[in-house]
């Protein structure tokens, strides 16, 4: 008689015909030894399983797996095989969500400057500055500026008048002055300061009325 010491994964299919799913030690079988007489055999058998599992991921736009693969859309089938601490076969499927990352741009105008969403100020038109913020799914949104920067402008407007001047803002001036201003809008929709020059010329009405006494000559 002798003992026959098995090791298998999930089953063993045994000498004496029958698959075994379970670890045994009872099981016999008798063969027939080199003299003729029987020769009876006992299983030892231990029985170790394979395992399964599920691996969920998610990634922005593509992910390389355990099986070397480069998945670039969502994919639920994918399966890897693996060695188990027992030393069986390992299971893997793979669960996988892929999203998407996005661009997009942001077109402004402004006037003289604008502090942006990056937190810098531009005071020059860009269209090539940009800013990445997370879309709703969790991954990249690339922000392109374009910006186009008008500009505010100033002038003087000069002006000469007799007793009085009633100028853009509505006001009548009876006096020069050099100081006041007031805001218009450019043709690029900035503001534009306008710098009152105004002398103001009085008409003055004064004349001296002198006459002479003209003396007829006597009568000779």
């Amino acid at each position: 008689s002798g003992t026959d010491v098995q090791t298998a994964c999930d089953s063993l299919s045994w000498i004496d015909g029958v698959t075994y799913t379970a670890s045994n030690n009872t099981a016999t079988h008798t063969l027939t030894n080199a003299v003729g007489c029987d020769s009876v055999v006992t299983l030892d058998l231990t029985i170790n399983y394979s395992s399964s599992g599920t691996d969920i991921q998610t990634a922005c736009d593509s992910l390389t797996w355990i099986d070397g693969v480069t998945y670039t859309s969502s994919n639920n089938t994918a399966t890897h095989t693996l060695t188990n601490a027992v030393g069986c076969d390992s299971v893997v499927t793979l669960d996988l969500t892929v999203n998407y990352s996005n661009s997009g741009t942001d077109t402004q105008t402004a006037c003289d400057s604008l502090n942006w969403i990056d937190g810098v100020t531009y005071i020059a038109s860009n269209n090539t500055a940009t800013h990445t913020l997370t879309n709703a799914a969790g991954c990249d949104s690339v922000v392109t500026l374009d910006l186009t920067i008008n500009y505010s402008n100033s002038g003087t407007d000069t002006q000469t008048a007799c007793d009085s001047l009633t100028w853009i803002d509505g006001i009548t001036y009876t006096s020069s002055n050099n100081t006041v201003t007031h805001l218009l809008i450019n043709s690029a929709g900035c503001d534009s300061v306008v710098t009152l020059d105004l002398t103001i010329n009085e008409f003055n009405l004064g004349f001296t009325e002198s006459s002479t006494l003209f003396t007829s000559p006597p009568f000779s």
